[in-house]
């Protein structure tokens, strides 16, 4: 046996396990193994059945909120395996911190992880909560929604239906998709023989994620399509797939964390393109 991140190891009882309760309640369902020591040699529990009363007792006075768990006490082996169950109303604080698995180690939660546990805990992503700016508008939507499926005009019941906004507040989701907003954007740069040359460069931000698309098609485009004349026909080639940059930059957008504050970095070179995405 060895550890990982879903299984922990304990020869005896100490309050550091508390730790990883929390991390486990947090983040996903995993195992204490008490009686176990750190190369997974089984040693025992003396006693085992008040060492699991000790476990009960320091769960339910030190977690706050109390998550779902098990204790299965094995009298043969002398050993008592602790599950934690992932719950539903995060996050789960020992001593006022939240904790999460790093591999095998149990590590505190920085501020963003620990904001995030409270939106999951709320059952809220962070697209959905209120945006900074109110003074919205959608020009660009508007136009895509026309060209798409012939809408006339963007509506407040157009807005609600798109879950944009919420009685008369426009979420972070709306935000992302005004004209203008307050969120990084998608910073391209087209490189000569290394990454000291710069060939050209632009930096699209605090505009609409659809106008930022647009902007990283036409910059492909400009570096990666031309003309072939042939007889009496001009063909257009490409030579890096657009489809698949298109792909790669619209999967950027819409998987990316809005809350960390970073661009996604395209990377553009002879022979290929690199997205990062934060």
């Amino acid at each position: 046996m060895k550890e990982s991140r879903t299984v922990e190891f304990k020869e005896r009882v100490s309050n550091t396990f508390l730790k990883t309760v929390s991390a486990y309640a947090n983040y996903g369902t995993g195992t204490i193994m008490f009686g176990v020591n750190g190369s997974g040699e089984r040693v025992g529990i003396q006693d085992t059945n008040a060492t699991a009363l000790s476990i009960d007792n320091k769960i339910n006075d030190a977690l706050s909120p109390v998550p779902r768990y098990t204790l299965d006490v094995n009298p043969r082996s002398k050993m008592i395996t602790l599950t934690v169950e992932e719950g539903l109303h995060k996050p789960y604080f020992y001593k006022g911190k939240a904790y999460r698995r790093n591999d095998t180690a149990t590590v505190e939660v920085d501020r963003l992880e620990l904001t995030r546990l409270v939106l999951e805990g709320q059952n809220l992503s962070f697209e959905e909560t209120e945006a900074c700016r109110q003074d919205l508008t959608f020009a660009c939507l508007a136009a895509k929604l026309q060209d798409a499926i012939g809408v006339a005009s963007l509506t407040d019941d157009i807005e609600k239906t798109l879950e944009i906004k919420k009685g008369e507040t426009h979420n972070v989701a709306g935000e992302l998709l005004a004209d203008a907003n307050t969120f990084p954007g998608i910073d391209i740069a087209r490189f000569g023989e290394s990454i000291n040359i710069f060939l050209d460069r632009e930096c699209n931000e605090h505009i609409s994620v659809l106008e930022q698309y647009d902007r990283a098609m036409d910059f492909f485009k400009r570096h990666y399509q031309y003309e072939e004349v042939s007889g009496l026909t001009r063909e257009v080639k490409t030579r890096i797939p657009e489809a698949a940059f298109r792909e790669a930059v619209a999967n950027a957008l819409v998987h990316r964390e809005w809350d960390v504050d970073a661009h996604i970095r395209v990377s553009m070179f002879d022979d290929r393109i690199e997205v990062i995405s934060p």
